[in-house]
């Protein structure tokens, strides 16, 4: 449902934050895409100095292990609170920054909870995240869906926007909470929601969902 895309000033940013890494006690990496603009905008070669780095989530932990680089923070629920709970506070108050790249339109949950732990936050707009281009066919095949998965807030408002209401399967699964709350404001009804907050995560929940379902069948 949706496309990568650069942020709207074409990294320039981004850049410029990287190229003052050094002025950064900490750098927050909330996904693998967040990961690999960085490191595209690097040139591919990691320089990310003396700062420390915390990543959101194991697919991004992993993102960094894949390019020499292991997280020095990673939260055991995968999202932008259990972060902000877990974050230390600042040791030196006058070096107390932290860099946090992220796509256009990101909750502020991050930047405002550590903004108020005593950490000045630099958000920086590392990708954009838009709208795909499917042809009417393939929604149409998608009539005879059981269920459909959602991955992040995005696909939900992009499915929503490109196939309707009308066309959303019986069965509904969500990687996270904060997916799952973005259907439900669009007055969809989650039956799923993964307590491990990655694409597999998002599998296992759906399958174990399935097997307790065919369990009611049968004691039925």
């Amino acid at each position: 449902m949706i496309e990568v895309a650069d942020p709207l000033d074409g990294g320039a940013a981004l850049a410029r934050a990287l190229s003052e890494i050094d002025d950064f006690e900490w750098v927050v990496f909330t996904s693998a895409n967040t990961v690999d603009r960085c490191w595209e905008s690097l040139g591919g070669h990691p320089c990310l100095g003396r700062v420390k780095v915390a990543a959101i989530g194991a697919g991004t932990a992993a993102a960094l292990a894949e390019r020499k680089v292991t997280a020095d923070l990673v939260p055991d629920s995968f999202v932008a609170e259990s972060l902000v709970e877990v974050f230390p506070a600042p040791a030196r108050p006058e070096a107390a920054s932290v860099l946090l790249p992220c796509a256009a339109g990101a909750r502020d949950v991050l930047a405002l909870g550590l903004s108020a732990k005593g950490w000045q936050v630099e958000v920086v707009e590392a990708y954009r995240t838009v709208r795909t281009t499917t042809d009417l066919e393939m929604i149409e095949g998608l009539d005879g869906a059981e269920a459909i998965t959602f991955t992040s807030s995005s696909t939900v408002t992009g499915y929503l926007e490109l196939a309707g209401a009308a066309r959303v399967p019986r069965v509904i699964a969500c990687i996270g909470p904060v997916t799952a709350s973005t259907a439900r404001r669009a007055g969809l009804h989650v039956d799923v929601v993964a307590a491990v907050h990655s694409v597999e995560g998002l599998v296992e929940a759906l399958v174990a969902w399935r097997e307790q379902q065919e369990r009611a069948d049968d004691q039925n």
